[in-house]
């Protein structure tokens, strides 16, 4: 699978939830659920989704993002196992940046498990920095948050 055959696009159908808790489900030990993502979808101009698909339109990736004032919240961004190493966290990643900015943000924070290496990575090559930690943050199975920051988004996007 080439990269120039994902396409990164907002969600714009209550339907596509189907495919992101594919994704979700099989990303998560703790999973956000299907009515969690729905209310989600019900608070338009803060709550924002956008997706990776491959060429038959299959949902392989997502982020899940909040807008409020000048920053922006990463709640969610997971790919399919099949998938990753490829570059569509770094594509989703860099739309997604690149969506906040033209939406006023022009800072980024999220929290993710510590052990979580090739994300820490991932979110490194971007720039973001480790800010703190919340203690016990996580359940399923109970580990700490490494809080990350980014002040000013890149200017190419990445």
């Amino acid at each position: 699978m080439a990269l120039g055959s994902i396409v990164i696009k907002p969600l714009t159908s209550p339907a596509e939830i189907d495919g992101v808790m594919a994704v979700e489900e099989a990303s998560f030990t703790n999973p956000w659920t299907r009515e969690m993502y729905l209310s989600e979808l019900d608070n338009y101009g803060v709550s924002y989704f956008f997706l990776a698909k491959d060429e038959s339109g299959r949902i392989i990736g997502f982020c899940s993002f909040w807008r409020v004032l000048d920053e922006l919240h990463i709640n969610n961004l997971a790919v399919l196992p099949d998938y990753r190493r490829r570059g569509v966290a770094s594509a989703i990643l860099t739309r997604v940046l690149a969506e906040a900015h033209h939406l006023g943000a022009n800072r980024a924070t999220l929290e993710m498990r510590r052990s979580n290496v090739a994300a820490q990575q991932l979110y490194e090559s971007f720039g973001f920095t480790v800010a703190g930690v919340r203690r016990g943050y996580y359940r399923q199975p109970e580990e700490d948050a490494l809080v990350l920051w980014l002040e000013g988004f890149p200017q190419n996007g990445s």
